[in-house]
């Protein structure tokens, strides 16, 4: 969530292992219409070029939970974006973690459909 609130793309993917998946949000999204999550470094790189990148975002933590690999986090997210809209939403945000230390998943539980209407997006 820092390497996001400071548009730093390359700390962002280090982050990551080369076979990560990231589901955000869980349940599927323009980007990942079958809500299988998106695989790899590639799709990671797609990602942040059009989602996070052109955007503004910053996270205030409201809670962490962590068991073995794993981390749950609940967040509010704040997100501006060039057009001047703005959007504001909860989630939660569980990440885990392989034995290189690398994120291995992200699942990310929030309302697509309030935020895509925020936007003005169906």
């Amino acid at each position: 969530m820092a390497a996001v609130s400071a548009g730093d793309r390359t700390a962002w993917l280090d982050l990551y292992d080369d076979d990560a998946v990231l589901e955000d949000p869980v349940g599927g999204s323009p980007l990942d219409p079958e809500g299988v999550g998106l695989r790899g470094r590639t799709a990671l790189e797609g990602f942040w070029d059009l989602v996070v990148g052109p955007n503004d975002f910053d996270f205030e933590i409201t809670a962490t939970h962590s068991g073995g690999s794993e981390a749950a986090l609940s967040a509010t997210v704040r997100g501006r974006y060039p057009n001047g809209a703005k959007t504001s939403y909860d989630g939660i945000f569980i990440y885990a973690i392989g034995e290189n230390g690398k994120i291995t998943s992200v699942r990310a539980f929030w309302d697509i459909d309030a935020v895509m209407s925020a936007l003005g997006a169906s």
